[in-house]
């Protein structure tokens, strides 16, 4: 008579492939997880045209109906001694290349000298009364300090240019990157072939476009 043979399972296979499949479900959702946060929840990167500002009046204005011009973005004041010729030379530069491919934005401030000491409204009063400015004169901002607006911020942060004083200038192109900066001092025909330049690029990608 043959010896009987009686086969057990192993005790510890089972448990350890359910431990293993598990764990590999767990790696598997949380790799699925990861992917969908990068794809759906990723930070978006910011450019001047995404930002929001308050117009003269305090209502709230998205920059981002100027994407697509070249701009150029000044802190101005009323009572400097650069406000005679710098509105003039901006609203010559306005008139000349604007409004389809280019404009200028004006943000006052007083905190250069206090030069800024009456409200957006009468700002902007006093910039259409005395040189018949065409642009847009927005609600008056800080920004130096942690009050900065962060439009203006981000200018600063992306040229790595503080303004020192009024009339600092900023071009942006139009997908919202700061292109080059000047002093309130430098003369406006420095800042043309700039401007030139950009519309001819914003003209050529409309005909390419087309």
């Amino acid at each position: 008579m043959e010896p009987l043979t009686t086969s057990y399972p192993l005790k510890h296979s089972v448990p350890k492939a359910r431990v293993f499949v598990v764990f590999l479900s767990m790696v598997l959702c949380t790799t699925i997880l990861c992917l969908l946060q990068l794809r759906f929840f990723k930070p978006k990167i910011k450019d001047f045209y995404s930002f929001e500002v308050k117009d003269s009046r305090g209502r709230i204005i998205s920059l981002e109906k100027y994407r697509g011009k070249a701009t150029l973005v000044v802190n101005v004041a009323s009572y400097c001694q650069y406000t005679d010729k710098n509105y003039i030379a901006l609203q010559e530069l306005h008139r000349e290349f604007g409004p389809s491919h280019f404009t200028v934005l004006a943000f006052p401030c007083n905190q250069f000298g206090e030069s800024e000491p009456s409200s957006s409204q009468e700002i902007e009063s006093f910039a259409k009364g005395n040189y018949g400015v065409t642009f847009p004169v927005f609600h008056k901002i800080k920004i130096l300090g942690s009050e900065a607006d962060p439009a203006f911020k981000f200018l600063i942060d992306s040229s790595k240019k503080e303004p020192r004083w009024n009339f600092w200038k900023y071009l942006v192109s139009p997908e919202g990157k700061v292109v080059k900066f000047w002093r309130p001092e430098e003369p406006i025909e420095s800042i043309k072939p700039e401007v030139t330049s950009l519309i001819r690029q914003i003209i050529m990608k409309k005909r390419e476009d087309l």
